[in-house]
């Protein structure tokens, strides 16, 4: 359960990189609405049902944030800025740099710098000549930084404008060759034509100083200006206040755990250079193994029946589902040939294939089901608004429903993560630790979403009749919702990056 600390109601009103209240509030409208068509929202409110109901309450994805507006996030830089410049006894446009190459970790500065040895100032050119142009020049039209490199001014604001055209910010350096010394802002600044050039710099710096701050993240969300602050960087769930954006902090990527930033760019990268190969399992009907009536999957429980023999089977590996409970650990552990190091180069090759084919294959599926499964959240809540609406009962009476899919998703998500980890992993007790806890959590998803699906039918009258659950039905439902979320916690304790 992330906990968002968030205190940018102080400044709602103030400019944003040219956002305005009118703006924020009309999104905020729309976000009501894009919730009733997902499951974007699964973690708000679940975790609490769920501890009520005796889980465990410890959560491995606790973790606190901060979402800051910009002239919040501005005040905190300026604060450590500030604090720099007063220790080193330097401009603060230098004391940014220093702060930038340290990852802003002000502690480490003051620790290590007591003072500078020697001031970062703009040095007086010992030429007349131009550097660059090499013209000669008055002196007071030539400009060279600590570096001692002098090139005229028009020169330098040549230089300065096509790299800040470029969205250069902190990395504006000087002009010489093979010279990596980076300009402070105060040098840039008057360098630059016109109040529009000047305020793209001003941005691109903002950016790169939030970007280098190892406690700070920009929201990768389209065009929001809310930055998520931390005390300790950690790959963790974080979810913008204004957007609504869910990514992980490290990366700022799509929310991973298990596996970890690196584990799934390689394996999204990877996955989109064999896309063409893996074109063939994307379909999404499958014979049945009785009968062989070719089945389509229109829901996201793989508990599977066939609506012409009612022979229930496994979908992902077609086994009988009445000894699928005992033998779902193989289901979803790949079983690795031990003796295929000692097979040709061809053989090797068409093994890999099969392995990356085998968690491709559920990867997807579960990323198949959680769409599914988001229908399903919709007709939920569609049917709950229409009881309420009719005086059958309160939203309170029709919660558990509500609160099932959303946990549902929820740990479909997390089961989907658990296959780019297990791809990776070396053999080893480990892994085999971690494929059972897997196969655990598997099966008890499985039944709680058959539970799920059933009781949407009972609530659309697909099943015995309009009405509700049975007080029984009901609570076997809530237990299977705890169960889950046990075994998905218990997943994530033990193996979620650090």
């Amino acid at each position: 359960m992330s906990v968002d600390m968030n205190s940018q109601a102080s400044d709602s009103n103030e400019e944003d990189f040219g956002v305005n209240s009118e703006e924020e509030e009309d999104e905020d409208d729309g976000g009501e609405e894009e919730d009733q068509v997902d499951i974007a929202s699964y973690y708000e409110g679940v975790a609490s049902d769920v501890e009520q109901q005796g889980a465990d309450s410890f959560d491995p994805e606790e973790y606190l944030f901060t979402c800051l507006t910009y002239k919040e996030s501005q005040r905190v830089l300026t604060d450590e800025v500030n604090t720099v410049a007063a220790a080193l006894k330097v401009s603060p446009a230098v004391a940014k740099l220093i702060l930038v190459h340290f990852h802003w970790h002000v502690s480490q500065i003051l620790d290590r710098y007591v003072r500078l040895s020697r001031p970062f100032i703009h040095s007086a050119p010992q030429s007349l000549q131009c550097g660059v142009c090499l013209q000669i020049v008055r002196r007071d039209a030539l400009l060279a930084l600590p570096c001692q490199h002098s090139f005229c001014k028009a020169c330098w604001e040549q230089h300065c404008t096509v790299l800040v055209k470029d969205g250069m910010g902190v990395g504006v350096s000087c002009m010489a060759q093979d010279c990596s010394l980076q300009m402070p802002e105060d040098f840039v600044l008057p360098l630059l034509p016109g109040e529009e050039l000047k305020d793209k710099y001003r941005r691109y710096l903002f950016r790169d100083y939030v970007e280098s701050h190892f406690q700070l993240q920009l929201c990768p969300g389209a065009d929001c200006p809310i930055v998520i602050k931390v005390q300790e960087p950690r790959a963790r769930r974080v979810q913008c206040s204004r957007c609504s954006e869910v990514f992980c902090f490290k990366c700022r990527q799509m929310y991973h755990a298990p596996t970890d930033c690196a584990t799934i760019r390689k394996w999204l990268t990877k996955c989109a250079d064999d896309s063409e190969t893996a074109n063939y399992i994307s379909a999404h009907t499958k014979d049945c193994p009785k009968c062989n009536i070719c089945i389509e999957k229109n829901g996201g429980c793989n508990h599977m029946q066939c609506s012409k023999c009612k022979h229930d089977f496994c979908w992902m590996c077609l086994g009988d589902w009445k000894t699928h409970g005992s033998e779902y650990y193989e289901c979803s552990r790949y079983k690795e040939n031990p003796d295929i190091v000692n097979q040709s180069q061809q053989a090797q090759a068409r093994e890999a294939l099969k392995k990356y084919l085998f968690y491709f294959e559920r990867w997807e599926n579960h990323n198949k089901s959680l769409q599914l499964e988001a229908q399903t959240y919709q007709r939920i809540q569609e049917k709950i608004q229409e009881r309420v609406m009719n005086n059958l009962g309160t939203w309170i009476d029709w919660q558990y429903l509500h609160n099932a899919a959303k946990l549902l998703a929820k740990c479909r998500y997390t089961l989907q993560y658990t296959y780019p980890y297990a791809y990776y992993m070396e053999s080893g007790p480990r892994k085999k630790l971690f494929e059972y806890q897997q196969a655990q959590l598997e099966a008890e998803i499985e039944n709680l979403s058959w539970k799920v699906e059933r009781a949407d039918s009972y609530e659309r009258g697909v099943v015995g009749g309009e009405g509700e659950l049975s007080a029984s039905d009901r609570g076997d439902l809530e237990n299977q919702m705890h169960i889950a979320e046990q075994r998905r916690r218990t997943l994530l304790k033990d193996f979620h990056d650090t």
